[in-house]
């Protein structure tokens, strides 16, 4: 039976063409495999690039605003959401090895409590982050970061992201599912949720650039399951990338059984975080290409 291959990307991708998306996508892809003289062995008809980037900035923007079907409650920039982007970017900063007061130093009011995690405080962690880790996009890190809390938070955004994602999957054909920054995180959390009751059958998870162990990421999560339709799972990053911060290892994401982990990525892209940085990998990509050929 052929296999499909389902590509669910991450945050930006508002007002984007999902064809030509979809077409880098297997642009880079094929580039990793052409480095080792093979060839991606489907046909665009057999791979699935559900789009959710336009709906997706919609409801952030305005998450009072309907769109596409749903309503989100709750008030933006609320105080929950400042505590996760707050912990989680001084954990990239701790990472980074930005320190404690050279954020306090960037913080435009001098009396800024120290741990505090309001919006003043995740913007002196942004500065800081700037100013200290040369090629790094902090800005880039926080909008993951608040995209990936109101998809855990919020059910309507999760809902209207998750849809394009089921419609993809089918219970008569395996998919090898591949998931990006973001997109890891929606692809772990529906297939482990529904994977089973769905019939899905996935042999191989590829997660890259993945903000899963980042440890509010990963808190929001508990407790923490393998999918059951998840034959393997295959996470590849780049060390340099701050998103995907930590490997998905028996410390920072444990699971039975574990991800297999790749720390060997050197992504090419400006912020060392783009897709086309992960699928042009050799190892990356031809990963993919044996699993759909399993």
């Amino acid at each position: 039976m052929t296999r499909t291959l389902v590509l669910v990307h991450g945050r930006a991708q508002e007002g984007k063409d999902p064809d030509r998306l979809k077409h880098e996508w297997l642009q880079a892809l094929r580039g990793g495999l052409a480095t080792q003289g093979l060839e991606l062995p489907l046909s665009d008809g057999d791979i699935r690039f559900p789009y959710y980037g336009q709906t997706l900035a919609s409801l952030v923007a305005d998450p009072h605003a309907p769109a596409p079907g749903v309503v989100v409650k709750g008030r933006a920039g609320d105080r929950q959401e400042e505590e996760f982007v707050g912990d989680a970017l001084r954990e990239v900063a701790r990472t980074a090895g930005v320190t404690e007061e050279q954020i306090l130093d960037c913080a435009d009011d001098v009396a800024l409590e120290r741990g505090a995690t309001d919006a003043a405080w995740v913007q002196a962690v942004l500065r800081a982050l700037d100013l200290h880790v040369p090629g790094v996009s902090a800005g880039s890190i926080a909008t993951v970061t608040r995209d990936v809390y109101r998809y855990l938070r919020h059910p309507g955004v999760r809902d209207a992201i998750e849809e394009g994602v089921r419609r993809a999957l089918a219970p008569d054909r395996p998919a090898v599912v591949v998931g990006h920054s973001l997109g890891s995180v929606v692809a772990y959390n529906l297939l482990r949720r529904e994977g089973t009751s769905r019939g899905w059958q996935v042999p191989l998870l590829v997660t890259v650039g993945s903000p899963l162990a980042v440890s509010a990421v990963r808190s929001s999560l508990a407790p923490l399951r393998y999918p059951e339709v998840v034959s393997a799972w295959f996470n590849a990053r780049d060390p340099r990338d701050l998103v995907a911060l930590h490997p998905l290892d028996a410390a920072r994401f444990p699971l039975d059984p574990a991800v297999e982990g790749f720390d060997g990525v050197v992504n090419t892209t400006a912020n060392r975080h783009g897709i086309t940085g992960y699928l042009s990998d050799p190892v990356v990509a031809v990963r993919i290409r044996a699993a759909l050929l399993e």
